[in-house]
């Protein structure tokens, strides 16, 4: 028969000393039982805390790759899915910080940093300006009373500053030297030549007005804004004034670079849209922004990189036809059926050229005819696209002929058997179907998509050409519309510069002020080449 819990003795029956021990007992078992609870509802909160954090995290790196991966990331343009990434990664960043400044707070501690140090401080450029803060301790006097201590190293952390834009007054200054006893003239150095004599800005003011504007999309208004704050008196019409100073003396030098362009035997080309104003009409008409770029890296061609936008009041061929007049060679475009008027044989401006087409809008096409429930025609394409690929991404940098060789082996048979299975998917489907049009459209261009076979100098796709002209449509979306006609061949011009310059690796506020300064200095129409952004020497700051 089991024994219940023994009766407690009677503390009346007990002496005091065993008496003030079993209370003794009796308070250090509710103490103890009392810790366990609050030890367990600790550990409870904590679980329950990170189970919460966890399933956000889960929750933003689901959004994050559905803006990645999903398939409505193709109906995304590339500056809307980057503000999808950075929100995401934001609002990661902020969970974590949440996360740890609790695990700080619980741990008795203040505010913790809210990520773990990697030991290993990330390397920043040289030429950044260093200023040194020491903070020395409170006291230095050594605790064994022997005097002062002695320092036996230190350490050091990087964090990176910024002083906010701040401009400043140049003032030149000639002295003026005469002889002390009246025997000759007056001596003076001549003033340095300026881009706007008589002006206000120098010529580094000048760029940085283009940068911001053609650059980081800041249209002269909000500019204005900027130096209305600084109480300094420029306005949005005089920015306009330099600006228009400018691009006059640097049209030459664009001009010159889509001539040394048309002389690439392979080129990309498109175009998008630029709404301008109409003042006749009082509303916006529609004009557009053409892109010609060579980008020969990924065969290791020897021209370097460069692009230029010229604006036309239409999107007809015949602008094509003419921004293109002697260019004979291969053109990589999408499947707009404007190009096509120049590979007839009554094409003007020079003999018919080669469109290679795009297999990127190619895929496109099928993506955007899937329907939410998924296709397996979809699925197939996609997949024997893919590998095509990935073959290319193992030749990337190779030579044309070794590119050629590797794609007649691997990716010809492929392509092949990709020919003969969209054909017979194509036959099975409703004409009237989207897929049928979207396979229409690969059967349609077929030509066009297997140039690269052929030749190892062609891309698989027009890609290189549509980031290039990226920078026009985020400028639509600051400054809504071009003044005028002439308002969008400025934007061509300046964004021509900045945008080869982004191509090299050339800095284009160091690139265009340097270039204004010698420009103003009398750069001679004979040495035209040396301002080109491709032949400029950054770390020496000029052009050579």
């Amino acid at each position: 028969m089991s024994q219940g819990p023994p009766t407690p003795p009677d503390p009346s029956k007990l002496s005091p000393e065993v008496a003030q021990l079993v209370e003794q007992a009796v308070q250090a078992e509710r103490a103890a039982t009392e810790a366990e609870r609050t030890a367990r509802q600790a550990a409870e909160a904590e679980a329950a805390e990170l189970k919460a954090y966890n399933e956000k995290l889960e929750h933003l790196v689901k959004e994050f790759e559905r803006a990645k991966f999903g398939r409505s990331s193709e109906k995304l343009d590339p500056e809307q899915k980057e503000l999808v990434f950075e929100d995401v990664e934001t609002a990661i960043s902020a969970a974590q910080a949440e996360h740890d400044d609790k695990q700080g707070q619980s741990a008795g501690g203040g505010k913790q940093s809210g990520r773990a140090k990697s030991g290993k401080a990330r390397p920043m450029p040289k030429h950044l300006p260093k200023d040194e803060a020491y903070v020395e301790p409170q006291d230095t006097a050594c605790p064994c009373g022997c005097g002062q201590m002695k320092k036996i190293g230190e350490t050091r952390s990087r964090r990176l500053d910024i002083t906010p834009t701040q401009y400043r007054i140049k003032e030149t200054v000639q002295p003026r030297y005469a002889c002390p006893h009246g025997n000759a003239g007056v001596t003076q150095a001549k003033a340095p030549a300026h881009l706007i004599e008589g002006g206000l800005p120098t010529e580094a003011l000048i760029a940085s007005i283009i940068v911001a504007k053609y650059s980081e999309h800041l249209p002269l208004y909000r500019q204005a804004q900027v130096f209305e704050r600084q109480d300094i008196p420029v306005t949005r019409s005089m920015m306009a004034d330099w600006l228009g100073h400018a691009s006059y003396h640097l049209a030459p030098v664009v001009e010159r670079m889509s001539e040394l362009l048309k002389q690439s035997p392979k080129l990309f080309m498109d175009e998008t849209v630029a709404p301008v104003l109409d003042p006749g009409r009082g509303r916006t008409k529609t004009g557009y922004f053409w892109a010609l770029a060579r980008d020969d890296r990924p065969w290791n061609g020897p021209d370097p990189p460069g692009v230029v936008f010229h604006y036309r009041p239409g999107r007809g061929g015949c602008h094509a036809e003419e921004i293109l007049e002697n260019f004979d060679g291969i053109l990589q475009v999408d499947g707009y059926q404007g190009y096509c008027r120049l590979a007839e044989e009554s094409r003007t401006g020079g003999a018919p050229v080669t469109l290679a087409q795009c297999w990127s809008h190619a895929r496109r096409e099928v993506i955007k005819a899937t329907p939410k429930s998924g296709s397996p025609i979809a699925d197939g394409l996609l997949k024997r696209v893919a590998a095509l690929y990935e073959i290319e991404a193992e030749i990337r940098g190779c030579d044309p002929e070794d590119r050629r060789a590797v794609r007649q082996e691997r990716s010809k048979p492929l392509v092949e058997e990709l020919g003969r299975w969209v054909d017979a998917q194509h036959r099975r489907l409703s004409p009237k179907s989207n897929m049928a049009k979207a396979l229409a459209y690969i059967l349609r261009h077929w030509n066009g998509l297997c140039v690269f076979l052929d030749d190892g100098r062609v891309e698989m796709d027009s890609n290189p050409i549509e980031n290039a002209i990226r920078p026009a449509p985020l400028n639509r979306k600051n400054a809504l519309f071009a003044g005028h006609d002439e308002g969008g061949a400025r934007w061509g011009l300046w964004a021509s510069l900045v945008g080869t310059c982004k191509l090299n690796g050339v800095d284009p506020y160091a690139y265009l002020k340097a270039t204004l300064e010698a420009v103003a200095a009398g750069h001679p129409q004979s040495r035209l080449d040396e301002l080109l952004p491709w032949n400029f020497r950054q770390d020496a700051g000029q052009s050579g």
